[in-house]
């Protein structure tokens, strides 16, 4: 944890809300990005945001300053999306692309990659839908996030190894998944008739 970071906390903990204001700017999008993939769609990853942001307030007074502020706050975030899907207990498969403020910019308009890209995260976002909550949690921490296994196992309340497990079966159901796709047939199909210059 950055110092800066400290004050805004030590800040927020007396009562000043624009110290807080400041950590939120700092995590908006990490924070909009795990309620995204976990609920898979933007309008539900802003309420989850939101309301995590507020319930990381009203609790602020528990943070440990000894632990990752980043990691307290993904698993505020986690724990509240996994709740929701849990409330939900329906398969929901999205329809949304990724926002444009969090894909890469690659400060050249182009049609055809930005559609491409649209379609293969759409086809990310609903081969992650097929995961159970706490392993699309897991997933989404690791390599949307590049949290530690240890970080995640702190992050969602499990153990070292529950989370190594976790991993390793939903990659395999993911991979699973992927190649079951529609997608996948007619992405093989197309390529074999593509001219070589494509």
């Amino acid at each position: 944890m950055s110092e800066q970071e400290a004050r805004w906390i030590e800040q927020a903990l007396q009562g000043n809300q624009t110290a807080f204001g400041f950590l939120v700017d700092a995590y908006r999008k990490p924070v909009f990005s795990v309620c995204y993939r976990m609920l898979g769609n933007s309008n539900d990853a802003e309420d989850a945001a939101q309301e995590s942001f507020i319930r990381a307030y009203t609790n602020l007074k528990k943070f440990d300053p000894t632990r990752s502020f980043a990691t307290w706050l993904l698993s505020i975030a986690s724990h509240y999306c996994i709740d929701q899907m849990r409330k939900r207990r329906l398969a929901t498969v999205s329809t949304d692309v990724l926002p444009a403020e969090i894909i890469a910019d690659n400060n050249a308009p182009n049609p055809e990659r930005e559609l491409r890209q649209n379609e293969k995260e759409k086809r990310i976002q609903n081969t992650l839908m097929t995961l159970k909550p706490t392993d699309r949690a897991a997933i989404v921490l690791r390599y949307w996030h590049e949290y530690s296994e240890v970080e995640i196992a702190e992050s969602l309340d499990l153990t070292v190894s529950a989370v190594k497990s976790r991993l390793f079966r939903a990659r395999r159901a993911l991979a699973e998944a992927w190649a079951a796709s529609p997608d996948s047939e007619s992405v093989k199909k197309r390529r074999t008739h593509e001219s070589p210059a494509f």
